[in-house]
């Protein structure tokens, strides 16, 4: 078992933008720097380097540009969203196993100036999984948010949730985010009447359930916990961290199950977590949900325990998600509201937040969850003291 064995020694990130005016290389390389210093890490000791496969920069390149040692780990995860808590999973499985000693985190994104991320999905490289995408964008469903709006219109249908309910959402990622000064959205809450009254982006999905495209870089420097207690920061322990996948599953589109609902690959990460951890749901103090899209948030957490099937649209009701409530999430803005860098930044917040340093922070925090995207193979983790 890995739990306790690794803990996240240090957070870097450049600032999140629409033009950062520099390469995603720079970007990495910057955010990485930060995360050393933040860490009071030298690069000479770095030898391991961990990404997601979307990631365009190599893992040798960014080691060379920050003078890291020889490298003894190096590894990719696939599945897009669903692969950021699993970066640092496998962080703490190199930690764990003696094949590294200190490993470097990183996503670095140019997606708002150097291409478009919400784009269409058609053209996907022909490996099993793009012949299976190319099958649906040609049938219409061209893009991320056209397959989440199948899923969640089911949802809808399933549990009657509403516009109304998937509102809390954004209005909370929002208020989070007001008061944020990293986020994009620092200073712009959102009213109700501008949720309701934005435009269709895939029907029932609108403008502001929607994450950003966003320019930026995350990174973070895991190490053995034992070692953690000697640096700079807090250690924050990896509790629990895990990969999952449903069985049949079919990145963002399982339409030939039993449940086109994005839940079953939430759950079997969430069961692992909590397994390991030896904790369970009510001793989480927050959450860092994905919200990739903010409506999916809602069947993520009746999947990881924090209500039952069909409850979230009360759960999530009179404030019970905003600090202050019984279980706030995404406290730095999330997706929506901060950044979309995949993911990564919502597990730095989880890093301040158990540090106590967070903008937003939650008083007398000791366990935090973090969640990948979910309708895909997606990971997740447990973060504490």
């Amino acid at each position: 078992m890995i739990s306790g064995k690794a803990a996240i020694v240090g957070i870097g990130a450049t600032e999140f933008s629409k033009d950062s005016g520099r390469s995603e290389f720079r970007l990495a390389s910057e955010a990485v720097t930060a995360a050393l210093n933040d860490a009071g890490v030298s690069a000479s000791e770095v030898d391991g380097m961990c990404t997601m496969t979307a990631d365009n920069n190599s893992e040798v390149d960014i080691a060379r540009a920050i003078g890291a040692g020889e490298l003894s780990f190096f590894s990719r995860i696939p599945f897009g969203g669903g692969g950021a808590c699993a970066v640092v999973q496998q962080a703490a499985l190199a930690i764990s196993s003696g094949l590294a000693n200190v490993v470097v985190c990183y996503r670095a994104m140019n997606e708002r100036s150097q291409y478009r991320f919400g784009g269409s999905l058609a053209g996907a490289p022909q490996t099993s999984e793009g012949e299976v995408m190319d099958y649906h964008t040609m049938h219409g469903l061209s893009t991320a948010a056209a397959l989440v709006a199948v899923m969640m219109r089911r949802y809808m249908q399933m549990y009657g949730a509403t516009r109304y309910d998937f509102a809390n959402v954004s209005l909370a990622a929002r208020k989070h985010a007001a008061t944020n000064p990293a986020a994009f959205f620092y200073g712009k809450p959102l009213t109700l009447d501008e949720y309701l009254n934005s435009r269709i982006i895939s029907d029932p999905l609108h403008l502001f359930d929607c994450c950003q495209e966003s320019d930026g870089a995350v990174a973070l420097i895991v190490t053995r916990s034992e070692r953690a207690k000697d640096l700079r920061q807090i250690p924050v322990l990896v509790r629990g961290a895990a990969q999952g996948a449903g069985r049949g599953s079919i990145p963002l589109m399982n339409f030939y199950g039993g449940d086109i609902v994005p839940f079953d690959d939430t759950r079997v990460v969430s069961d692992q977590l909590y397994r390991m951890s030896g904790l369970s749901p009510s001793d989480m103090d927050a959450a860092i949900i994905y919200d990739h899209f903010g409506p999916t948030i809602l069947p993520a957490l009746e999947a990881s325990g924090f209500c039952a099937r069909g409850e979230a649209k009360d759960f999530i009701k009179d404030g019970n998600i905003e600090i202050g409530g019984g279980l706030p999430l995404n406290t730095h803005g999330g997706q929506i509201g901060e950044a979309y860098i995949h993911g990564m930044n919502g597990i730095a917040e989880a890093v301040r937040q158990v540090r106590g340093n967070a903008v937003n922070q939650i008083a007398e925090l000791s366990n935090i969850m973090v969640t990948s995207g979910g309708g895909v193979p997606t990971s997740g983790l447990i973060l504490g003291i």
